[in-house]
């Protein structure tokens, strides 16, 4: 029987020569854990549809920081789960430098200024309407809301934020808010914007538990099409355009091929959000024993990493790095 000569089964013959051989390797220096704050005192609270995952008071939070710390994470997007009795059209709470979401940040910052610190920018938990801009007439007004964003933007970096993440998806926010932090001093806070946010089913769980489910409607106004693919590279040259310092693409395992469009055609960090809803479904399926949760886990994150996302936010930050210390 005649073979071809070239058998890339050699490749594969041991562990030794398939670590040396391998084009990927994940580092929790990719990962950004995701993080909710809540108001009040010794609390923690799991997400009912995200098992693992935990809503934090800022005296408890700041405990959970230290310990990711102490795992390798160093940076983490801290989101905001509010009352309903200080939110209204304005978003108005998303700039009070005296509330519980930007006082929190000055906290961590105080205690653990080496943690580096992105916000997420958009109205929804703030607004009574909630959605990421502001509403008028049932409809989101644009430029009203990128203003309201600016104004936040600014609040989150005089309160200790090293990455301004706007995902509101708003037309012409990130040239906005680029010149407002660099007029106010801030000209090394970074902006990673949410360059394609989809209209996606897989944002479930989260709104779950920041409560930040729309009053009316649905958010396809503003967030992309899934059917589109060109139309995110109309939305990330406007955004290089306008100063954007990484690109980011939400969500990540069903647009794997988005990521890789990015990166094909941008020399930025490209960044994806592992979502609540991708968590989930692996947590639920390793939960009834239908899949390996430290395999699956693994293997999805890996091909996010492959497809040519430099940066990862995950809710698996954490078992990832006690993983890989293991390995």
């Amino acid at each position: 029987m005649e073979l071809n000569i070239r058998r890339p089964r050699r490749n594969r013959q041991s562990a030794a020569i398939r670590g040396l051989v391998e084009e990927t390797n994940l580092q929790v220096s990719d990962f950004i854990l995701p993080v909710f704050l809540i108001e009040g005192k010794n609390k923690a609270v799991e997400v009912a549809s995200m098992p693992g995952v935990y809503r934090h008071s800022a005296d408890r939070l700041l405990d959970e920081i230290g310990y990711c710390l102490d795992l390798g994470i160093t940076t983490f997007d801290v989101f905001p789960a509010l009352s309903e009795d200080i939110k209204d059209r304005y978003a108005t709470e998303g700039s009070n430098p005296d509330g519980v979401y930007l006082q929190t940040l000055q906290r961590i910052k105080e205690k653990y200024p080496e943690a580096c610190l992105m916000t997420d920018l958009a109205m929804d938990p703030y607004s009574s309407d909630g959605h990421d801009g502001f509403v008028e007439n049932g409809q989101i007004v644009n430029d009203i809301s990128v203003e309201i964003l600016g104004k936040m933007a600014v609040a989150q970096a005089r309160a200790g934020a090293d990455i301004i993440g706007p995902s509101d998806m708003m037309d012409g926010r990130v040239g906005y808010i680029r010149q407002l932090l660099d007029a106010e001093g801030f000209t090394n806070v970074a902006i990673m914007s949410y360059t394609a946010k989809y209209a996606s089913a897989f944002y479930g769980p989260f709104r779950d538990a920041l409560d930040s489910a729309p009053r009316f409607g649905d958010k396809k106004t503003y967030q992309m099409n899934p059917a589109n693919s060109r139309e995110a590279l109309v939305e990330a040259e406007l955004d290089y355009a306008e100063g954007a310092d990484m690109l980011m693409v939400k969500p990540a395992l069903a647009y794997l091929d988005i990521i890789k469009l990015l990166n094909d055609n941008y020399n930025i960090p490209i960044a994806a959000y592992n979502v609540s809803g991708e968590y989930a479904m692996i947590k639920a399926a390793a939960q009834r024993g239908w899949l390996d949760n430290d395999r699956a886990m693994f293997e999805s994150v890996l091909s996010i990493k492959r497809a040519g996302a430099k940066i990862i936010l995950t809710y698996f930050a954490k078992e990832l790095a006690v993983l890989l210390k293991s390995r």
